[in-house]
């Protein structure tokens, strides 16, 4: 729960650079902390599917996982409907589309979504952490064009991690360590393609994958109702 704690403290801490640098960050220096974070994202990920994979009894399960995944995310146009949020408040105040965009950011994806899961189950902080960073470099950014007032996306990060965190914890009993290794290959993927894009190799549209981390869930759920059959 501190790790949640410290991805709200992220939140207000980059806000609160960004705000002091409000004439505006070298483009150079943006670039080098896209650079870095994206490096970071591309070897954890990496990591966390190749350690997870050693142990699958099901190795091609998540290319499946992937592709359907990837499928439902594009049928649902869930990266324009993304866009359509940032802009929607885009003819209110430049305040609300800062925090609009920052709570976008900060709490759509494998690590803010996956984080508060591991972190209940097995108290493994490492993606929370990851988050965490992400997140100040993403506010610094943000706030430089917006001011301090974004800091309020603390909140809603704090909200969205904390409740992921609490249903987690209620539902232990009812997951795996199987389907947990089983989603962390999947994500693991997720977060390698999304240091990809931070760093501007390639966009791999990382919202549309987002269903994947879904399918896990329904292949064991569909396993264990035939085995009662």
């Amino acid at each position: 729960m501190i790790a949640i704690v410290l991805n709200a403290a992220a939140v207000v801490a980059g806000s609160a650079i960004g705000a002091l640098a409000r004439k505006g960050i070298r483009e150079k220096y943006i670039t080098v902390l896209n650079t870095a974070m994206g490096l970071a994202a591309l070897v954890l990920g990496i990591n966390v599917a190749m350690s997870h994979m050693q142990k699958s009894n099901y190795p091609v399960l998540f290319i499946v996982c992937l592709a359907l995944g990837g499928l439902l995310g594009t049928l649902l146009k869930l990266d324009k409907r993304m866009d359509r949020a940032t802009a929607r408040v885009s003819g209110g105040s430049n305040l609300a589309e800062g925090i609009t965009t920052g709570i976008l950011l900060c709490c759509v994806g494998t690590l803010s979504m996956m984080g508060p899961v591991l972190s209940a189950l097995y108290g493994d902080d490492t993606y929370l952490m990851t988050a965490a960073t992400l997140n100040l470099v993403t506010m610094i950014v943000i706030a430089s064009s917006y001011g301090f007032g974004t800091a309020l996306t603390a909140i809603a990060v704090f909200a969205w991690q904390g409740g992921i965190y609490g249903i987690a914890n209620v539902s232990a009993a009812f997951i795996s360590e199987e389907l947990i290794g089983e989603v962390s290959v999947v994500g693991g993927v997720l977060i390698a393609a999304a240091g990809l894009g931070v760093m501007g190799i390639k966009d791999c549209k990382t919202i549309n994958l987002l269903p994947a981390l879904l399918m896990p869930m329904v292949f064991f759920a569909l396993k264990d109702l035939l085995a009662l059959i």
